[in-house]
This record gives C-alpha cells, sequence and structure tokens, in this order.
C-alpha cells in the first residue's frame, strides 16, 4: 500500500484555518494545470525543479510522492531537483535527502 503524501504542517494549517483561501488557491492550481501543455509527469518533475531551487523543502516530501505516483523513476526525481543547480546553485542539493526518503517511503 503506497504511503499517504505528507502535506507540510504550513500547508496543513492553510487549510485548517483558511479554508475559503485554501479552495481558491487550489482552483487557481488546478485551472494552471489544465492550462499547461506538459504531461502530468513531466509537470511534476518540473515543479520539483521549482520548489528546491526556490529551497522550498517542506513541499518537497508531497511534490515527490506525487511525482513517484505519476510514474516518475527514482533517478528522474533526483535529475529534477538537480537541474537548476547551475542556475540556483548549491542550495537545490538541500532537497535531496528529504526527496530520497519520501521517495523511498512511497
Amino acid at each position: 500500500m503506497p504511503a499517504t503524501p505528507r502535506v507540510s504542517s504550513s500547508f496543513q494549517t492553510f487549510f485548517d484555518e483558511a479554508p475559503d483561501h485554501a479552495r481558491a488557491w487550489m482552483s487557481a492550481v488546478e485551472g494552471l494545470s489544465q492550462a499547461s501543455a506538459l504531461d502530468p509527469k513531466t509537470r511534476s518533475l518540473c515543479y520539483l525543479s521549482v520548489i528546491a531551487a526556490l529551497r522550498l523543502t517542506s513541499g518537497i516530501p508531497f511534490h515527490v510522492q506525487h511525482a513517484k505516483s505519476l510514474g516518475a523513476r527514482r533517478e528522474e526525481v533526483v535529475s529534477a531537483l538537480l537541474v537548476g543547480l547551475p542556475a540556483a546553485g548549491h542550495g537545490v542539493t538541500a532537497a535531496l535527502p528529504e526527496a530520497l526518503q519520501a521517495y523511498d517511503e512511497a
């Protein structure tokens, strides 16, 4: 049985304490996903690249597990996290430990 994706405590608090805002946010997220020309797995891997570059590591476990559920291999997740290395610098490597743990748990 696959692990339930872990949502960060800050995002869970957002949903619990500001449900109307959260619904509006998720509506925008869904609309942007539908507008994308990328397939879901590629879009998910790209999103991992962005959050690693922005050092938003609290979202890494959830999004890694989502990418895996869409068929992303472990090596693809690692490559997605590191694709921003030349532009964003070594900071993207901070996402690796948590990402690999989340991938292996899923």
